[in-house]
């Protein structure tokens, strides 16, 4: 007999019991950064990315601005992505992600969607969070407990302050800005 696999989707008792998330926060120059900073240290280098990005003002800003930023300094964002909130499906947008092959994922999001379209994208897709930076919206550890164990794992970003952060298994771990006395 042929065992399917269960459903990506996150239920809404697993939602419920780590608490709502909250909005994403407008970027600020020192995360934007910071965030390409990230981008640009890591070997290989990154050239190439597809950026993801949810519904909301701040994200498509956030996005918007990142892209600006990435393709004044040489980069090619190679698609730019958005999804809802909610969905019935998010094999779609997850499809879409994946479609190219690039050297990172850049995501700008709130939470929810987020979470729903990373737990699709581990499961369907040979994305690899690994090869993803987000902003600070997405390092709020209730992202990481609801997208499920190894979902994020390898996931890292840039804070407002322009600290990192990096997802090992289920936990975040935070670093702090460094500045100059």
């Amino acid at each position: 007999m042929h065992r399917r696999d269960p459903s990506p989707l996150l239920r809404p008792a697993e939602r419920d019991r780590h608490g709502a998330l909250p909005p994403p926060s407008p970027h600020t120059a020192a995360e934007l950064a910071a965030l390409i900073g990230l981008l640009t240290a890591a070997r290989p280098r990154n050239r190439t990315v597809v950026t993801g990005h949810s519904r909301d003002a701040a994200s498509v800003r956030t996005a918007a601005a990142f892209t600006e930023a990435w393709e004044a300094r040489g980069g090619a964002v190679l698609a730019v992505v958005d999804w809802p909130e909610t969905a019935a499906s998010w094999l779609r947008a997850a499809r879409r992600m994946t479609a190219e092959t690039p050297d990172a994922w850049v995501i700008a999001a709130a939470g929810p969607g987020f979470v729903q379209l990373a737990r699709r994208l581990r499961h369907s897709t040979t994305w690899e969070p690994s090869r993803t930076y987000a902003f600070g919206s997405l390092r709020d550890a209730r992202v990481t407990a609801q997208a499920g164990p190894g979902v994020l794992d390898g996931l890292r970003g840039a804070d407002a302050d322009g600290g990192r952060w990096e997802v090992h298994g289920d936990q975040v771990t935070a670093f702090p800005s460094r500045t100059s006395d």
